[in-house]
């Protein structure tokens, strides 16, 4: 399984060094549902997961990281049934004292490389008056706010969310509805993909049927899931 860590709560290390996450809780699912003992991970950039690079070096058959579906990555790779349904956050300071992306009129904002965060930033860039920053990954975007470096995040709501929980100096301070649903990854147009794909699906159809779905949602996002993924 390839991963980009960290990406709390979807996938992260625990204080044992161990994979854990919503995310991972579905991949050992699907795992079962092929009849293997473990999950192995193996953390790489999150570019070459959605370029279906991984998958023509071999380096693994799923790949996960909260990765929106869209048509552009289509052409790479192919998808699961969607899992998760998602919005952009924009996260700040409390006492910036930002609200929306208007309020970064000069400054800065720190975007991931590669992701749909980036796209909606550089989208709304010019009608807001904002210079983006980019960051390899999660955690050194969010330290960018820390720092100062840059004045915003924007990210995926789940993991923003998250960590406000433990930093009440930050918070979320407007979330856009992107329509977004995630999927975990395979490569196109392959036989043997096609039937890990399948696992995967049969396994995410079972944990909404028999509730483990919603235990693995309220255990790592402190809620019950308010949309559920379809069962057709």
């Amino acid at each position: 399984m390839c991963t980009h860590l960290s990406y709390k709560p979807f996938e992260f290390k625990d204080s044992s060094g161990n994979v854990v996450g919503f995310d991972m809780d579905l991949a050992q699912a699907a795992a079962k549902q092929l009849g293997q003992p473990k999950v192995t991970i193996v953390d790489i950039d999150f570019a070459s997961q959605t370029s279906g690079a991984v998958f023509a070096a071999k380096k693994c058959d799923m790949a996960m990281g909260a990765i929106t579906i869209n048509d552009k990555r289509k052409q790479s790779v192919a998808f699961s049934s969607p899992y998760f349904s998602a919005t952009q956050a924009l996260l700040v300071k409390k006492s910036a004292g930002i609200t929306d992306l208007s309020g970064l009129k000069g400054k800065k904002l720190g975007v991931q490389t590669d992701t749909t965060g980036q796209a909606y930033a550089e989208k709304n860039k010019d009608a807001n008056g904002y210079e983006t920053v980019v960051f390899d990954d999660l955690p050194t975007e969010i330290a960018g706010v820390q720092s100062g470096r840059v004045d915003g995040a924007i990210n995926d709501n789940g993991p923003l969310l998250d960590f406000t929980k433990s930093n009440p100096d930050f918070t979320v301070a407007k979330e856009f509805d992107t329509g977004e649903q995630y999927g975990f990854l395979f490569q196109k147009d392959d036989a043997n993909a096609a039937k890990i794909k399948e696992a995967f699906n049969a396994a995410l159809k079972k944990s909404v049927q028999d509730g483990s779905y919603k235990d693995s949602y309220k255990k790592w996002f402190g809620s019950e899931p308010t949309v559920m993924p379809s069962l057709s």
